[in-house]
């Protein structure tokens, strides 16, 4: 049989501090998109994510739906290599565009050829809501 665990607020042992928000709240991802580059631009799945706009070969802007506090935020991302190509690949924050509260723009970029569309492109934003 399975236990089930409710509580109204959960404190530490100072009795300060909701513990189970605060960490969970945190930690966890603002935005986060998975998207396909090749063709046109089509979200698979998302957080916090209003729309996406495709900025030429590897770059794709994402919006956020609800805006984030400040640009200290921290990106990440990855996508799958195209069968084509065999060097190294990167993907995450593009600094030729602004980084906002409101939007990042992120590319898939290909060490021995470039900017390149891939099929599966994640990222996602840790950092505070506004």
């Amino acid at each position: 049989m399975a236990s089930e665990l409710r509580v109204n607020t959960l404190k530490d042992a100072a009795g300060n501090n909701s513990i189970a928000t605060s960490f969970v709240a945190s930690g966890s991802a603002k935005v986060w998109h998975h998207y396909n580059q090749s063709g046109t631009l089509a979200t698979v799945d998302s957080l916090n994510v209003s729309s996406a706009a495709d900025g030429g070969v590897g770059i794709t802007r994402t919006v956020y739906t609800n805006a984030l506090a400040n640009v200290g935020y921290a990106v990440s991302g990855s996508h799958n290599l195209p069968s084509s190509n065999t060097a190294s690949w990167v993907s995450g924050y593009d600094n030729s565009a602004d980084l906002t509260t409101g939007q990042v723009t992120c590319t898939t970029f290909n060490a021995g050829s470039g900017r390149v569309d891939a099929t599966k492109a994640m990222m996602s934003i840790h950092g505070d809501l506004a």
